[in-house]
C-alpha cells in the first residue's frame, strides 16, 4: 500500500505557495513484500510546533483484464426452424400456414378444408349451408368474410375450437344457416387427392353421382389457396388468404369464434 503523510493538520488553513514537498520512502516490514511512500510536507508558520502524520491509502494498480464472458450453445438453423415450427403450432395440429380448400358440386353445399400440408388429413373439414352457386356470386363481387361461430357448453372443458361439431354461418355480415363439422370421408378424401398437386388456383373438375343415388349435382367447383393462420386465444382463431401477387387485402377471410 501507497500512503501519504502531512506534518501538521493546520496545513489547510495556510498558503500552498509556503509549502514545500519531500518524497520518502521506507519499506514494510519483511512479512509484507509492499511498499508504501510517504510524502512529506510541512509550512514555516509558527503556529505549529510538531508534525503529525496523514497517512492517505493511494490505491494500487488496477486490472484491466476483462472477465471472461460466457460462451454460448451454438443452435444450428435447422434446430431454430424446427423450434418455431413446433412453437407455432398448437394442438389443432395446424401451423401459422396452412393450404386452405374451397369445393363444393354447383348445386351443392360448400365444403372448406385445412391441412397442414397437402398430402395430409384435413384437421378441420366442415359443410356449409349456403349453395356453392351464392358464394361464388359472393366471391366475384368482391371480399369474402366467413364467420363462424359455435356456443361454449360450460360443461365440457378442453375441447379444441376446431373439433366443434356445429356452428352459425356468417357471410359477409349476413347469417347463412348452419355449418355442420365432418370427417374426412372417401368422396371428400377423393377430392383432396385431386386438387393435392395445386398449389394456388382455382377450377372445376367432372361431375359424379351423390351416394344416395339421387342423381348428378353438377361439376365440382374449388379454390385452392394458401392460408394464414392467426390464433387469438382458445376461443378464436383467423384464417386469411395469401395473395401472391402482393394486393392490398385477402379476398377470404374465414373466422371461428366460441362464444
Amino acid at each position: 500500500m501507497k500512503t501519504i503523510t502531512a506534518k501538521s493538520s493546520h496545513d489547510s488553513s495556510f498558503s500552498f505557495s509556503r509549502r514545500y514537498f519531500n518524497w520518502k520512502k521506507k519499506a514494510e516490514d519483511d512479512d509484507d513484500d509492499n511498499e508504501e511512500e510517504i510524502l512529506t510536507f510541512s509550512s514555516s508558520s509558527h503556529f505549529c510546533d510538531e508534525a503529525e502524520e496523514l497517512r492517505i491509502p493511494v490505491p494500487g494498480q488496477v486490472s484491466l483484464v476483462p472477465a471472461p464472458r460466457k460462451k454460448l450453445p451454438i443452435v444450428s438453423v435447422s434446430r431454430l426452424r424446427s423450434a418455431l415450427s413446433v412453437f407455432g403450432k398448437n394442438r389443432s395440429g395446424l401451423g401459422t400456414k396452412v393450404i386452405g380448400t374451397l369445393f363444393g358440386y354447383r348445386r351443392g353445399h360448400v365444403h372448406f378444408a385445412f391441412q397442414e400440408e397437402a398430402k395430409q388429413s384435413p384437421a378441420f373439414l366442415i359443410q356449409l349451408a349456403t349453395p356453392t352457386s351464392v358464394l361464388v356470386k359472393e366471391m366475384a363481387s368482391g371480399l369474402v368474410r366467413i364467420a363462424l361461430e359455435c356456443e361454449k357448453k360450460m360443461g365440457k372443458k378442453g375441447v379444441k375450437l376446431v373439433d366443434e361439431p356445429v356452428w352459425r354461418t356468417y357471410c359477409n355480415g349476413k347469417k347463412c344457416g348452419f355449418a355442420t363439422r365432418r370427417e374426412c370421408g372417401p368422396e371428400e378424401w377423393k377430392v383432396m387427392k385431386a386438387v393435392e398437386p395445386i398449389s394456388m388456383g382455382a377450377g372445376v373438375l367432372p361431375g359424379n353421382c351423390n351416394g344416395d343415388g339421387g342423381g348428378s349435382e353438377g361439376e365440382l367447383m374449388y379454390m385452392r389457396a394458401r392460408f394464414e393462420r392467426v390464433v387469438g386465444s382458445k376461443d378464436s382463431e383467423a384464417f386469411y388468404m395469401m395473395n401472391p401477387d402482393g394486393s392490398s387485402g385477402p379476398e377470404l377471410s374465414v373466422y371461428l369464434i366460441r362464444v
